[in-house]
């Protein structure tokens, strides 16, 4: 570059050629911290001694779109299958708002008070514009972030709520032979995410707030009929005279309902996660529902139905995933949405001509 300010005319000004820009990365250490990888038999084998960083990785690779990831992944899930189910699952849900996060917080101390190890897996609502998810739920977990027998992993949904569901489902089997006794799945509370999460777990619990003029219209019939136990959180200071009367309002309301297939009648308890108030009653009726469905037969019954489901689930997705990855089907799609949208052609019929194809081409 050429400085003017150089000229004969500008006597005792010099500016200087100046240095290249350094590159931004050391070279040095270029090539040097490259993530070893590990065999299938590796990560087992540290997996089932308990070792955090492996199994945080083991899960990375079940909620990878990579196709070697994710062979990596069913392999490793197929041999730690052996070691799993000995955990008791619990899904907990609730409006957003409701406490879950605190509560969970709550939960995870006491059990950890009681020499147990806790998994918390918790479904983080995606954007769905932006496709990005918060994933704050250690910031909620302040106490349970920090315990060593405690393992917090938040998931985006990423708009594909079946998706994330099923490598939920996945991640519970690496949890579970990595030692947990109890792994909670923390849904989103928005509706959809309530029936997936039914579907793998042993225990549902709902947690509800008291005071807020909607007790029983805010949530739907669907999800009470779910749930094994109806917490109402905040039940401290002057609001514990609300949760009384929600709790009384809850009781009647499920009276109203037939019994469940476990033959459970869900019970309805008030507390305080914030300042861990009858934390015990709770996990008390927990354990009494494990106990009532072992005894009668339920407990193994409902674990065989979840598997069948995810079986058929994971058959249902594969099929969608292919159909719509099919390069036939990806030239077809814009021509037969342009025809629907010009009223050319019937949204059914455009179906049948998608589907033909798909199967003209196997």
């Amino acid at each position: 570059m050429t400085h003017h300010e150089n000229d004969p005319k500008y006597q005792g000004l010099n500016v200087s050629k100046g240095i290249e820009r350094p590159p931004t990365i050391n070279p040095y250490t270029q090539g040097k911290h490259k993530r070893k990888k590990y065999s299938v038999d590796e990560y087992v084998k540290e997996i089932l001694a308990g070792n955090v960083t492996m199994l945080s990785q083991a899960v990375t690779l079940v909620e990878s779109s990579r196709a070697d990831h994710q062979a990596l992944a069913q392999a490793i899930i197929e041999k730690c299958l052996p070691h799993a189910g000995s955990s008791i699952r619990v899904g907990i849900t609730g409006v957003p708002g409701a406490g879950k996060s605190t509560s969970i917080d709550s939960f995870g101390v006491y059990l950890g008070k009681q020499g147990k190890k806790l998994a918390v897996l918790a479904i983080d609502p995606s954007s769905e514009r932006t496709k990005g998810s918060i994933l704050g739920d250690k910031t909620r977990m302040e106490r349970l972030a920090v315990q060593d027998n405690a393992f917090i992993r938040p998931s985006p949904s990423a708009g594909s709520l079946g998706g994330v569901a099923r490598k939920t489902r996945e991640t519970i089997i690496l949890c579970e032979a990595a030692g947990y006794d109890y792994i909670f799945v923390e849904t989103v509370g928005v509706g959809q995410s309530e029936t997936a999460v039914h579907s793998m777990v042993d225990f549902f619990l709902l947690i509800q707030l008291a005071g807020t003029g909607d007790e029983l219209q805010g949530i739907k019939r669907g999800i009470m009929e779910m749930a094994d136990g109806i917490v109402i959180n905040k039940a401290d200071g002057d609001n514990i005279g609300k949760a009384n009367i929600a709790q009384n309002h809850f009781k009647n309301a499920l009276h109203l309902f037939p019994l469940a297939e476990s033959g459970w009648s869900p019970e309805v308890l008030t507390y305080s996660g914030y300042y861990d108030l009858r934390i015990a009653e709770i996990w008390e009726m927990v354990d009494r529902y494990i106990a009532f469905v072992k005894e009668s037969g339920y407990f193994d019954v409902k674990r065989n139905k979840q598997s069948t489901y995810w079986m058929y689930e994971t058959i249902n997705e594969r099929l969608r995933n292919d159909f719509y990855r099919n390069e036939k089907i990806e030239q077809l799609m814009p021509t037969l949405e342009r025809q629907v949208l010009g009223s050319k052609k019937s949204s059914f019929i455009a179906a049948s001509e998608a589907i033909d194809a798909y199967y003209g081409e196997l």
